[in-house]
């Protein structure tokens, strides 16, 4: 997906629909809003990276309380209150970048919390408080 989902000093409500259906639960189809601060932070990634025509690929995004539960009970790594469930997560990779280059951008950042899964190939990104896994 390539949209411009802030520009003239306002987010697009257009744009933001489209990437709520992205970012959406995909076991269930469920869609929810995602925070735009979020987006705001995957942005400046990209930046950084120097990957703003690159897109990223979404993992997992928003999950329903549903989603996270059976997660939960098939991994320990999966957080009983994660982010992901008030849109405010989202696990990433890019195409052509390693993942720990991704992590180290968004340490440095200092946006949220970072989580890095180099077995599962993706890295964790949230608008809460700052912290690293």
């Amino acid at each position: 997906m390539d949209v411009a989902y802030f520009a003239r000093g306002k987010y697009s409500p257009a744009a933001l629909k489209d990437i709520n259906h992205l970012f959406r639960d995909y076991r269930t189809g469920t869609v929810k809003s995602i925070d735009p601060k979020l987006l705001d932070y995957l942005y400046s990634i990209s930046l950084k990276l120097e990957t703003h025509k690159t897109p990223f690929h979404v993992v997992s995004g928003y999950r329903t309380p549903a989603t996270n539960a059976l997660l939960c009970r098939e991994s320990s790594q999966v957080a009983k209150h994660s982010l992901h469930i008030k849109g405010k997560a989202v696990d990433i990779r890019l195409p052509n970048r390693n993942i720990a280059s991704i992590r180290r951008v968004a340490v440095v950042l200092k946006k949220g919390g970072v989580g890095y899964y180099p077995d599962d190939n993706f890295v964790h990104v949230d608008v809460g408080d700052v912290r690293y896994w």
